[in-house]
């Protein structure tokens, strides 16, 4: 698989992910006192985020070259990692004129494999691991299971975004589709609501 087809996906060939309620218990929920490594070289501790944060979880990043796991275009919501990221790295600074503090991509991924993500891919933001799933347990957050070595695992977290103002979630994005204009959807409802 190439760059170029990591960032083209005809979005109207892939399953819209339903919206199953999983996240209705977020919003007003505290972020736990929960530290992960992050691709800058620090530990971020999320229960102490001062501000207003952007976190957005996505299942994984693809690597050129290595196949994605079998089927992954038939689970609703999984394909368009790659797409998001670039775009938020695109609106990184528009989303800092509206207030945003901190701005945070977490995955299941170790922060090796995260690290290629963010040099290949030029983010202008760290990738944050929850390769031992601690926040997303804490945080009951949905997931879905598959077979692949690009998944280092097999227990993925389905596509979300959290606004946070300091530690309380005041703000769920889910389910999200298609991913790529989603960071705009992010940008206009700051804009719209301003912290």
């Amino acid at each position: 698989m190439n760059q170029t087809s990591l960032h083209n996906v005809n979005w109207s060939d892939l399953p819209t992910p339903p919206d199953d309620g999983l996240c209705d218990h977020l919003t007003g929920t505290c972020m736990p006192d929960v530290s992960l490594p992050s691709t800058s070289g620090e530990t971020v501790n999320l229960g102490s985020l001062q501000g207003i944060s952007v976190l957005f979880f996505y299942p994984m990043t693809a690597q050129p070259g290595t196949a994605l796991p079998a089927d992954w275009d038939s689970i609703p919501g999984a394909r368009g990692c790659t797409p998001e990221a670039c775009e938020f790295s695109t609106l990184s600074s528009d989303l800092r004129t509206t207030g945003i503090r901190q701005l945070f991509g977490i995955s299941t991924q170790s922060t090796q494999y995260q690290q290629e993500a963010v040099n290949r891919l030029q983010l202008d933001y760290a990738l944050l691991s929850d390769e031992s799933l601690v926040l997303c347990n804490a945080l009951k957050l949905p997931t879905f299971e598959v077979e692949s070595e690009q998944a280092e695992g097999n227990r993925l977290i389905k596509r979300l975004t959290l606004l946070i103002a300091n530690n309380q979630i005041t703000k769920v994005f889910y389910p999200i589709f298609p991913p790529d204009k989603h960071p705009q959807q992010v940008l206009s409802y700051l804009t719209d609501n301003p912290p």
